[in-house]
C-alpha cells in the first residue's frame, strides 16, 4: 500500500501555541491538552456579527492546525445573514444554523470529530474577552459557555445584529 493510500488519523490539538495578533483581528484559543476532557475545546472572539467576514479566518486557522473542517454549527440568533455553505480555501464548508442561544460554535473535522468553541460576543471588552477565553480553555473547566460569559462580565445577551442604533458595528458606536 502506498503511503498516500494510508489513512491518516486526525491531528491532535497542538499544545502551547501563542501568537501575537494585530488589533481588530479575531482571536482564537484552543485547549492545550490533547485529552480534550473539558466542556469546551477553545474560544473564539470574532470582531463582528458578519459570518461571511469572520468565519473564513477561523476555518483557515483551524484547518491549518487541525486538518480539514467540513461543517460548522452556529447559533442563528447571534449572526447576520447565514448562508448554508461557504467556500473557504477552495473547500466547501457546510453551515448549520439553530436558534439555540448557547454562545458556542460547533466545528466538525472529518466525519465525527467535533470541537466546541465558546463564542465571545464582538462587543466584549478586551479584558472580559481574555478572561472568558482563558476560562474556556482550562482543562478543568466545568462551566457552560453562558456561565463563563456571565462570570467574566462579558455580555451574554444575544442582541439582534440589526438592532437599531448599532449600525452594523460590533461595539454599537456610531461611525
Amino acid at each position: 500500500m502506498a503511503d498516500s493510500d494510508t489513512p491518516h488519523p486526525p491531528r491532535p490539538v497542538p499544545g502551547g501555541l501563542h501568537h501575537s495578533v494585530k488589533p481588530g483581528t479575531a482571536l482564537l484559543r484552543l485547549e492545550t491538552t490533547r485529552l480534550r476532557e473539558g466542556i469546551l475545546d477553545g474560544a473564539w472572539w470574532p470582531r463582528s456579527h458578519d459570518i461571511a467576514a469572520e468565519l473564513p479566518r477561523l476555518i483557515t486557522e483551524l484547518s491549518r492546525r487541525l486538518g480539514p473542517i467540513t461543517r460548522v454549527g452556529l447559533d442563528a440568533s447571534a449572526w447576520e445573514e447565514l448562508p448554508t455553505r461557504l467556500v473557504i480555501d477552495d473547500r466547501v464548508v457546510h453551515l448549520d444554523a439553530f436558534p439555540v442561544g448557547d454562545d458556542t460554535v460547533l466545528i466538525t473535522r472529518g466525519d465525527r470529530d467535533h470541537f466546541s468553541l465558546l463564542v465571545v460576543p464582538p462587543q466584549a471588552t478586551p479584558e472580559a474577552a481574555r478572561a472568558a477565553m482563558a476560562q474556556a480553555v482550562r482543562a478543568d473547566n466545568i462551566s457552560a459557555a453562558e456561565q463563563i460569559l456571565i462570570d467574566t462580565g462579558t455580555n451574554p445577551a444575544h442582541p439582534d445584529p440589526a438592532e437599531p442604533g448599532r449600525e452594523g458595528r460590533p461595539d454599537g458606536d456610531s461611525p
